[in-house]
């Protein structure tokens, strides 16, 4: 299978898929793989601890992966990890040649306060989705500036979240020539509006239907107007 399946083949899959947001599907996914990939065969894997042990993981990830309920697996990765960051922590604290104390504002963080920044910035599961989604984001516009048929799914779309919609934007601007840009340009903008007006006749029947006259009256599409609303906008579905 060549690179181009390899990235191809999910991107596909997620426009054929009931969504709001393609992007967001895609996530999802990559996420529940890569928990499974850190709590599986993994977790023993020199290269793959190196990594974790350096990285960590985000306060959202941590509860995740505590909930899989493999506390041995846990442990070794939190016991390598905490090691490393002790250490870390202890080669920053040691003492320079001495300056004389001064007091003022300091024009760049010192050596403790940089490396905790970046570690709590850092977790290993959410790099490794975004660089995979990076590398779909470049799959999807190889699919539209090549693939006809690609152009119809994409227009039949339900449109995109708001964070993925941006970077759709974005990134067309950059990789795009100018009147490629103002085809997809047009094409993104009347999937996103036409979806958002879908989401916001369902979100108003949902309001309606609370209403005691419509009480006996189809809920139509609406009984999850407001978590399909939450995911447009912020990209996670309650």
């Amino acid at each position: 299978m060549s690179k181009e399946e390899i990235y191809t083949i999910p991107i596909l899959d997620a426009f054929n898929t009931d969504c709001e947001c393609p992007f967001c599907h895609l996530s999802d996914n990559l996420e529940k793989d890569t928990i499974d990939f850190v709590l599986g065969p993994s977790y023993m894997d020199v290269g793959i601890r190196h990594l974790t042990n350096a990285t960590g993981f985000c306060p959202t990830h941590f509860a995740k992966l505590f909930n899989e309920k493999n506390r041995l697996g846990m442990a070794l990765i939190l016991e390598t990890h905490i090691k490393k960051v002790r250490q870390d922590l202890e080669d920053r604290m040691k003492p320079d040649k001495p300056k004389g104390f001064k007091i003022g504002k300091r024009t760049a963080p010192g050596p403790v306060k940089d490396f905790t920044d970046k570690l709590v910035s850092h977790c290993y599961i959410c790099d490794r989705i975004q660089d995979f989604l990076d590398r779909y984001m470049d799959t999807f516009f190889y699919l539209w500036k090549k693939d006809s048929s690609f152009r119809i799914l994409f227009t039949a779309s339900k449109g995109f979240c708001i964070k993925h919609f941006g970077q759709l934007y974005d990134i067309g601007e950059h990789v795009l020539k100018e009147n490629d840009f103002q085809d997809f340009k047009s094409q993104l903008l009347t999937i996103q509006q036409t979806n958002f007006d879908r989401v916001i006749e369902d979100l108003e029947w949902f309001i309606t239907k609370f209403d005691y006259r419509f009480e006996n009256e189809s809920w139509k599409q609406s009984k999850d107007a407001v978590s399909r609303s939450i995911q447009k906008l912020s990209g996670s579905k309650p």
